[in-house]
């Protein structure tokens, strides 16, 4: 009777203890955020605010992990597909999930920003990790629609059969 007690216990806890970390889902209105580029300008969510927003968010040492997702939406930004006026994709480096010192992890930041003709943020405390719930170690990419809710969030590699899929419905939600 004490040991399923205490499992249950556990699992109650377990499962308290991730909704109050508030974890964000599909559907949730994110939390905004402010972060620096790589010359010290700050930026936050609401830089971008109207607009379809991409989030990518990377730990240094995983930086290539989406690239053929980034790729494809730097294609379909490239073909027309998503416009200037109503779209934004950015990526925002984990500075705390890399043992890279910040003037290298701002020199590739500055290279992918050279790359796709974009903005990369640095988080030098996890705590856009912390407050979205997202993998450590890893990439995530993240959708919001122009009212900042979450269409889409990927926690790890984008899968190739879901490139396709997230690059409409980024150009799909620039219509709403």
């Amino acid at each position: 009777m004490k040991k399923i007690f205490f499992t249950v216990l556990l699992v109650l806890l377990w499962t308290v203890s991730g909704a109050i970390a508030g974890d964000l889902k599909v559907g949730d209105k994110a939390s905004d955020w402010s972060f620096p580029d790589a010359d010290g300008k700050v930026y936050t969510m609401q830089s971008w605010a109207g607009k379809v927003l991409l989030v990518n968010y990377n730990d240094p040492d995983e930086k290539d992990m989406n690239e053929h997702f980034t790729e494809a939406m730097k294609k379909a930004k490239d073909d027309g597909l998503l416009k200037n006026a109503t779209y934004k994709g950015i990526g925002i480096a984990d500075c705390k999930a890399s043992w890279k010192p910040d003037f290298l992890i701002k020199s590739f930041g500055a290279a992918k920003a050279e790359k796709y003709k974009t903005v990369i943020l640095f988080d030098y405390d996890a705590s856009l990790r912390n407050a979205w719930g997202l993998k450590t170690n890893s990439a995530n990419a993240i959708l919001l629609d122009k009212d900042g809710v979450c269409r889409a969030i990927v926690r790890g590699r984008v899968p190739d059969d879901q490139v396709a899929v997230l690059v409409q419905l980024a150009a799909d939600l620039q219509n709403e």
